[in-house]
């Protein structure tokens, strides 16, 4: 790298904080965390434990938003600084160490980037996530499987959590459904570009012929709704129904029906539960995941409105992302264009750098 291209670099990262600043408002940040400190001087803040507990939440959101910005625009700052003194003492020790430094510089800034399109209304909620194998039996049920491992990994790169919510193994192998939990902040943020349809093209392992086969899975990411959003579901709006749980859990989980299978009837949306053994508490989570789905479709029914967008079948020409192991490697989203040869590094959950380039490519 020499002059002209980290000049360049840096009049690059510096429209970018621009823009990030103008987002941030790290100005308005700060009134409002001067107000949140002011409640809490007043006893009766605490009085209201379900009101302290969100303001906490925004504080702490609200504050690491800041530190990461400060972080950031006092990098940018320093680069220029030191870029500026180096040239006019041609020191070139120092402009050495500043080029062997620009990688980390611009990861820096689009770690940022990403904070900054992690802002929205859900963003920060924790996520559900459903796969539902297409068509192709036990390859389609085998491919659901290989992407619940991988958002699995995912979670466990980014130190979120899983939890299972339903689980219905294949016949043979894989998954007919799945619906997990993922808790942590921003899961959701992440989580959402990964909605839609999802193609893998390999040699297919139960193929005696070792011939190549097309699977689908689909995936819907909604966001764990709080209290404080209202969805309302009357009970004439939904059929539910009972069965034995089939996952793990000993002999209980075959002697009562404790798994909850709920329809909303309008919508055609079905969701289940039987990670509890309570018949009860799997009531509640299911409908909790069914009015976070409900509240999910009303968000893509306005965005779809919005880019003239219709409903999608699980098949050909749908796919937001195409995993190709055979005749060669390579994952490619059709959303940001951008292909990854990675391909077993993606399967075991290194995927933030694709989902990352969904966001920003969709926010351009």
């Amino acid at each position: 790298m020499d002059n002209y291209e980290y000049t360049e670099l840096l009049k690059s990262i510096s429209i970018k904080m621009d823009n990030i600043t103008g987002v941030v408002q790290p100005d308005k940040i700060r009134l409002r965390l001067q107000d949140i400190e002011k409640l809490e001087n007043n006893q009766d803040f605490w009085n209201d434990a379900t009101n302290a507990a969100k303001i906490q939440k925004e504080k702490t959101q609200l504050q690491r938003k800041l530190d990461k910005y400060a972080v950031a625009k006092d990098a940018v700052m320093d680069a220029s600084e030191l870029y500026e003194m180096a040239k006019e003492e041609n020191d070139e020790e120092s402009l050495v160490a500043l080029y062997e430094e620009a990688p980390a510089l611009e990861e820096l800034i689009r770690n940022m980037e990403v904070e900054v399109l992690l802002s929205g209304e859900s963003d920060a909620n924790n996520a559900i996530l459903s796969i539902h194998p297409g068509a192709g039996g036990t390859e389609s049920q085998d491919w659901a499987e290989m992407l619940l491992r991988m958002y699995k990994r995912f979670a466990e790169r980014q130190g979120f959590k899983v939890e299972v919510l339903d689980y219905q193994a294949g016949d043979e192998a894989g998954i007919k459904d799945v619906s997990i939990l993922v808790k942590g902040e921003n899961a959701y943020g992440y989580l959402k570009v990964e909605n839609g349809i999802h193609r893998l093209v390999r040699i297919s392992p139960f193929d005696s012929n070792a011939k190549r086969h097309t699977s689908f899975s689909s995936v819907m990411v909604s966001p764990e709704i709080d209290d404080d959003i209202n969805i309302a579901v009357e009970d004439k709006d939904i059929r539910i129904d009972t069965y034995r749980a089939s996952g793990a859990g000993g002999q209980h989980v075959n002697k009562t029906e404790s798994a909850i299978r709920i329809t909303h009837i309008a919508t055609n949306v079905i969701v289940q539960c039987q990670n509890d053994r309570s018949q009860h508490k799997n009531k509640a989570t299911a409908m909790k995941m069914l009015k976070s789905r409900l509240y999910e479709l009303e968000l893509e029914a306005k965005k779809a409105e919005q880019d003239g967008i219709e409903k999608s079948e699980i098949g050909w020409g749908h796919q937001i992302r195409s995993y190709v192991m055979q005749p060669y490697q390579q994952v490619k989203d059709t959303r940001s264009n951008e292909a990854y040869s990675n391909v077993s590094g993606i399967l075991d959950g290194d995927i933030s750098k694709m989902i990352e380039g969904v966001l920003i490519s969709q926010n351009k």
